[in-house]
């Protein structure tokens, strides 16, 4: 194998080129994987560089590269797939690859090789130039310290920034038993920052980022990585007044934004086809029915340009698309890979995912969101007489068969009288997913998408994805707090 280089090459072109795998090589392999009696096959080629940067006082700690190279191999019979991987892309182990995963799903002979035609993509969500590679490690630590210098101005009660930069630059190509093939070239950045405010032994930790499928310049453009510096550097220092925060049932208030996370968790998950053809989600069987208020409705939109979620194909070669999942409160449909769309005979959604060619796909979200409104947000602040306003989210956990989350705010408010009032620290929203949407009462008018740092974590299997949401108001919800 020769050792790949940043050649502008068609991902078919790369595969081909450096791992000696030409069309007539792929055919035989696809032939070997189909068999005779299995219904439908694929192969997912996946070539990868990923490189991480991390400073902590000023100090760099940690800087890392790693490349990932292999395929994954899926054979269909009926509702049971073989899947088989290797990181060797030789032609021997991609025919042994191939036969395993024939021989999980259903025993059978080899099948005539399958031919294949090369599909161009029809869009290109995220045109970055070059791989990040190219871009000098010095520059990339450069940034990280501007961070942190930026950070530190803020506030003298600032005692610790710890700052982090990961890039990703993927090529995949796949291939199906129906011929066709189709690649994409990912790029992925994020930037984070986390600050550590003391004062009188009172010491609070806050943290802020961004990024998305863009070119390294995004983060120096407007000078956004101040802007995420400061805004971790307020968060921790807000904390630092922050009052325990009450308890009990409330009206909540979610602000625009990184609280789409509350949708995705509570809401998402169990719109996915899978957990709803095994009849083990809230929303299973409920497709036209109500399952929210009439101001809420939903979308997964896996094509928006250069966000952290969006694909120009998903991980089977579906092209990504806008999907309506509850429109005015009616459930509308769920989000489908191939295997799920085929035995619930429904349409695909383009969002059959993988973290790598060492996972099978699965239905996951791209970027989920929810639609505007017609309130504003002052007016949805002033219509409550006591509640809580959560601002943003930390961690949660959800219960896909039940619904029931809890999630802990990182920025929270009290509001007494139509007015915020003071920061509160320690809250926790505590509810069921197919109740919280029915009990929507206000929908603002300021729709915002996350800065790109969502991660999305399924059955061990990692993926970016994208949340958003306008101001919205809550009738009731539990709020677990200390006061």
């Amino acid at each position: 194998m020769q050792k790949p280089n940043n050649e502008a090459l068609s991902p078919g072109q790369f595969f081909t080129k450096h791992y000696d795998l030409p069309p007539s090589s792929l055919e035989r392999v696809m032939g070997t994987a189909l068999g005779k009696r299995v219904d439908y096959a694929d192969l997912y080629f996946q070539y990868q560089v990923s490189e991480s940067f991390g400073l902590e006082e000023g100090i760099v700690k940690t800087v890392g590269k790693h490349i990932t190279q292999g395929v994954g191999v899926r054979a269909v019979a009926d509702a049971k797939t073989g899947y088989a991987h290797s990181d060797d892309l030789s032609l021997d182990h991609l025919l042994k690859a191939a036969t395993t995963a024939r021989y999980i799903a259903k025993e059978g002979a080899h099948a005539e090789p399958v031919p294949i035609q090369s599909t161009a993509l029809s869009h290109n969500l995220y045109p970055v130039d070059s791989p990040y590679t190219d871009i000098a490690v010095e520059e990339k630590i450069q940034l990280l310290r501007k961070m942190d210098r930026a950070a530190r101005r803020c506030d003298p009660r600032i005692q610790k920034v710890m700052a982090s930069l990961t890039c990703t630059y993927k090529i995949i190509y796949m291939v199906t038993s129906q011929g066709t093939a189709v690649g994409d070239i990912q790029p992925l950045m994020r930037l984070n920052i986390s600050c550590i405010a003391e004062e009188n032994g009172n010491r609070q930790v806050a943290g802020f980022g961004g990024g998305g499928r863009m070119a390294f310049s995004y983060f120096l453009e407007e000078d956004r990585f101040e802007q995420y510096a400061k805004e971790a550097a307020r968060q921790a220092i807000l904390n630092l007044s922050a009052k325990a925060a009450p308890a009990g049932a409330m009206e909540v208030v979610l602000g625009p934004g990184w609280s789409g996370i509350l949708l995705h968790e509570a809401i998402g998950h169990g719109l996915e086809a899978d957990f709803n053809r095994k009849g083990i989600s809230a929303f299973s069987g409920r497709i036209g029915t109500r399952v929210a208020s009439d101001l809420c409705t939903v979308i997964d939109e896996g094509n928006i340009p250069s966000r952290r979620g969006s694909l120009n194909v998903d991980d089977e070669g579906t092209p990504t698309g806008k999907t309506v999942l509850i429109e005015k409160g009616i459930l509308k449909g769920y989000l489908q890979d191939r295997l799920n769309a085929t035995l619930m005979k429904m349409p695909l959604t383009g969002n059959g995912r993988r973290e790598s060619y060492a996972h099978a796909p699965m239905p996951r979200m791209t970027n989920t969101y929810m639609l505007s409104g017609e309130s504003t947000p002052e007016e949805i602040i002033g219509s409550v007489k006591r509640g809580l306003y959560a601002a943003s989210f930390g961690g949660g956990q959800v219960d896909i068969t039940s619904g029931n989350f809890v999630f802990s705010a990182s920025e929270a408010y009290l509001i007494e009288d139509g007015k915020i009032t003071y920061p509160v620290k320690g809250a926790t929203l505590i509810g069921s997913g197919p109740e919280v949407l029915t009990r929507v009462t206000m929908v603002g008018n300021d729709l915002s998408l996350d800065p790109g740092v969502g991660t999305c974590g399924k059955d061990g299997q990692n993926v970016p994805v994208g949340v958003g949401l306008p101001t919205i108001k809550i009738s009731e919800l539990t709020v677990g707090g200390t006061a």
